[in-house]
């Protein structure tokens, strides 16, 4: 199991319930790092906390029900787990969620209202919550998943995109935030956006057995790509937007 820059790191993962959690808890627990789970579905964090667990028998993963949506309740959570574990080396924002229309003529401002709650304040709040956390450590790491639709919107996709817009701009000002903090000598945390067309899983594939998913990732090398945001010096990921699809 891990020896490398994980070994024995502290990660938290919000929205750990989905596909794209279950396989980030398997490949961080697999990487040797404490894991700490969150999601607004109990049922769903349980069995991917029990399933990363039962693979990697001996690593500590935990999960537990966070109102993201809550500030005060997000920061309780960083410091209940800076407080058990000593330290916090990094966030994984898995939180998502999609709504889109036939045109953008069409387009309801009630997608927005609900994209904006997941793919926006859940940033805001985790970020507010862990930053302090994590320029404590000497190897934190802030994780965002965005999708390439932020960088070239479609007419039918303009809540989403300005969501995911909005989400890395945010995430952006936080590696400003660790390259200030960090000095002439530069940044020892870093924020970073992985992007992707779409992600696809197992049973996606199983319900649609003759889609080509072109472009999509797949949520285990997804899990890769995030282990692999701590195999790199902080100042040559801060910032940066790590594309896992082609650039449109």
């Amino acid at each position: 199991m891990g020896n490398g820059a994980l070994e024995g790191a502290v990660i938290a993962v919000a929205g750990a319930g989905g596909p794209a959690g279950r396989a980030a808890l398997l490949r961080l627990a697999e990487a040797g790092a404490v894991v700490v789970g969150s999601d607004n579905d109990p049922e769903r964090l349980a069995s991917a906390v029990d399933a990363a667990r039962y693979a990697h028998g001996g690593t500590t993963v935990t999960g537990e029900s966070v109102d993201l949506l809550d500030l005060e309740s997000t920061r309780d959570w960083a410091a209940r787990t800076e407080k058990e574990f000593g330290r916090v080396d990094g966030l994984v924002h898995l939180v998502g969620g999609w709504r889109g229309s036939e045109t953008f003529t069409k387009t309801s401002l009630d997608d927005w209202d609900f994209l904006e709650l997941l793919l926006v304040r859940t940033v805001q709040h985790t970020t507010l919550a862990f930053h302090e956390a994590l320029q404590r450590s000497d190897r934190g790491r802030y994780v965002l998943i965005s999708a390439a639709g932020a960088t070239k919107p479609t007419a039918g996709n303009a809540a989403y995109a300005a969501g995911k817009a909005a989400a890395e701009a945010w995430t952006l000002a936080m590696a400003d935030y660790f390259r200030k903090a960090g000095g002439e000598q530069g940044p020892t945390s870093a924020a970073a956006i992985l992007v992707v067309k779409a992600l696809v899983h197992d049973a996606m594939r199983a319900d649609r057995p003759n889609a080509k998913f072109a472009g999509f990732t797949d949520v285990k090398d997804l899990a890769e790509a995030i282990v692999d945001v701590w195999d790199e010096p902080a100042a040559e990921v801060n910032g940066k937007r790590l594309w896992l699809t082609e650039k449109p």
